[in-house]
């Protein structure tokens, strides 16, 4: 067994929170895990929890919609990973103790996928793989460097179903996401 299957399995009977308690399914992540770039998203809803997928209710609908006017797709050229695997009760944010508890995941899948590119969706992402004291309505589409990777926040899904006025801003900070991939990857986009 590879090291990202015997990951995947760890990861599946994991129960370092309540979390655990609580959930259908375990949500690992989904896509090309020798990916050049990366979504990172906070934690599963309740769809994700029902099927075990990362992003598969309205928001992950919308998201692969945004994902496909930039030519990525979960199914070539993109994985899609969750801060937290199990869905925290009523969708609310993760607590920091949860996060800290699946850090190990996600480090362990950025550190396997190697990307180039770390695209974290919404202001609970950005401020965990970006900087904690991110602004996403200021800093949005902006970018930043840490640990050799290159690091954009978008708006997260949902935030853009609430407020359909997002959109117009979240379209330009794709097209800029899809020329720096232009730049920067090896695989052509």
């Amino acid at each position: 067994m590879n090291e990202w299957e015997s990951l995947r399995g760890e990861c599946l009977n994991c129960r370092r929170c309540a979390l655990a308690e609580t959930r259908t399914n375990v949500v690992f992540g989904e896509g090309n895990p020798q990916a050049e770039v990366l979504c990172i998203g906070e934690g599963p809803g309740e769809q994700e929890d029902l099927t075990g997928r990362p992003f598969v209710g309205r928001g992950g609908k919308l998201l692969d919609d945004m994902l496909e006017i930039i030519d990525l797709s979960r199914e070539k050229n993109i994985y899609i990973a969750n801060m937290v695997k199990c869905r925290p009760p009523q969708n609310r944010d993760p607590l920091n103790i949860e996060q800290e508890a699946c850090s190990q995941w996600l480090e362990t899948q950025i550190r396997l996928i190697q990307p180039k590119i770390i695209i974290c969706l919404g202001r609970i992402a950005a401020m965990k793989y970006i900087r904690d004291d991110f602004k996403i309505t200021r800093e949005h589409g902006q970018w930043f460097e840490r640990d050799g990777i290159l690091r954009t926040a978008l708006y997260h899904p949902a935030a853009i179903l609430r407020d359909p006025r997002r959109r117009p801003e979240t379209f330009e900070d794709l097209k800029a996401i899809q020329a720096k991939i232009r730049e920067i990857c090896d695989h052509t986009y």
